[in-house]
């Protein structure tokens, strides 16, 4: 039996309205203590308008929204008070509530019991965390895919795939007598092997993209002290974010900033230029900048003249080994121009080149954008061991281990196709993932 939890399911702020949410086995009994208006005779999903009292006090004046169990967000009984959105008010009624038997929820304990009661699987539980940080539609919408069910039917083929097989080996292996079974031999499980690595593969390409499209990438700026790396920044956000001067080492610390390009949030980042440094402050900007640099998803290294020297090709050779861009500001100084050179102007707000280069290595097709994908991080690195597993299956396939040592393997890789969706039961990871959840979701 599930206890009663109540929490605040918006802001913690002064506003027009407020909700409040319960929810438990006991929702109704407990609630039917502090409500005037009677709910133990439920049945089905009722609003009802009534009055918030503590004792004979009066609360709130509140509209009641019902939901009897299991349909229900969570599957259990559970109870949405909207009142009035003054803090005083909402605070008393979650008081009002814990004196009447609920207690206070923890971070993810509502997506946590709709989980627990079949209401949602994994893969849209972690969309709920992320739909609320979509910072763009395209964002929304990637997430949106995922709270509703799509980017789950894309497990549904592997999971079919590895019941066949396994289903196969395992009639195989108990009865062995039965020569008009299929037999599964080396050729169908080198075959589910090569299919399945490819669906995989398929599935983790287009999941990188969907999460740049969900979470954005970071863009670093990069070079030598007045190239214009603060100038390009204010140009890219239309504004005058960082401070620009003639003096080299203006800047000393890392200025942030974030555009939507394209549907993807491009958060940016202006770093110190790097160089040899006596001066203290500067030098602590510079590391900073280094750190920002390795943390960065694309570089932006910019120069100000064809001819480079020394510290150039010092910084060239410390990004050789990231995704970088060429840049070449002050455009209007070059006598001649290098066709397969990014040439722009921050000063002139001339950064279209610029803006459509970082779209091109985005690598993004409207597909990415209109289907759903596997864009999370948790369930990106279950992809990738799950493709190691299977490659490890077909060598030892190749190899002629045993149909039962193979069996086995197969197994192992199957619970992690279950554990993507959650099917696998594992309560700790699920923990894990509610437990960064706010309050009253």
């Amino acid at each position: 039996m599930f206890e009663t939890i109540v929490a605040l399911a918006t802001a913690p702020i002064k506003s027009a309205l407020a909700i409040i949410r319960l929810s438990g086995d006991d929702c109704f009994f407990v609630v039917d203590k502090f409500f005037s208006k009677d709910l133990n005779n439920v049945t089905k999903s009722t609003i009802f308008h009534g009055l918030i009292k503590d004792e004979d006090e009066i609360i709130d004046e509140v509209v009641l929204l019902a939901y009897k169990g299991p349909h229900s967000f969570t599957g259990e009984d559970s109870v949405e008070i909207i009142s009035h959105g003054s803090p005083l008010i909402f605070n008393k009624i979650i008081e009002v509530a814990v004196k009447n038997g609920a207690r206070l929820a923890q971070g993810g304990e509502f997506s946590s019991r709709s989980y627990m009661n079949n209401k949602m699987d994994l893969i849209q539980a972690e969309s709920i965390n992320d739909l609320i940080n979509a910072e763009s539609e395209e964002s929304k919408k990637i997430s949106m895919m995922a709270l509703t069910g799509k980017t789950s039917e894309l497990i549904a083929p592997l999971k079919k795939s590895f019941g066949d097989i396994l289903s196969l080996i395992e009639v195989n292996i108990d009865y062995p007598e039965y020569t008009d079974i299929e037999e599964a031999n080396f050729e169908k499980i080198n075959d589910f092997c090569i299919d399945n690595i490819k669906y995989i593969e398929n599935l983790i390409e287009n999941g990188n993209k969907g999460r740049i499209i969900k979470d954005g990438i970071k863009v670093a700026l990069v070079g030598k002290p007045n190239v214009g790396k603060s100038s390009i920044l204010n140009a890219l956000l239309q504004e005058d974010k960082a401070i620009v001067t003639n003096v080299k080492g203006t800047t000393r610390d890392v200025v942030e900033g974030k555009i939507n390009l394209n549907g993807v949030i491009i958060n940016l980042y202006d770093t110190a230029g790097i160089r040899e440094s006596n001066d203290v402050v500067e030098e602590i900007g510079i590391k900073k900048s280094i750190n920002k640099l390795n943390e960065a998803d694309l570089v932006l290294v910019v120069f100000d003249s064809l001819n480079l020297d020394e510290e150039d090709k010092n910084i060239l050779e410390f990004v050789k080994n990231k995704e970088h861009i060429l840049v070449y500001n002050k455009s209007d100084l070059y006598k001649e121009k290098d066709d397969n050179n990014l040439y722009i102007s921050a000063l002139q707000n001339d950064i279209n080149p610029l803006k459509e280069e970082i779209i091109k290595r985005l690598g993004l097709s409207k597909n990415n954008y209109s289907n759903p994908s596997i864009a999370n991080t948790r369930e990106l690195g279950i992809l990738e061991n799950l493709k190691e597993q299977l490659l490890k299956i077909k060598i030892d396939n190749q190899n002629n281990l045993p149909v039962d040592i193979i069996n086995s393997e197969i197994h192992d890789a199957y619970l992690k196709v279950l554990s993507l969706t959650g099917e696998d039961n594992d309560f700790d990871i699920a923990a894990e993932i509610f437990s960064r959840f706010c309050v009253g979701k």
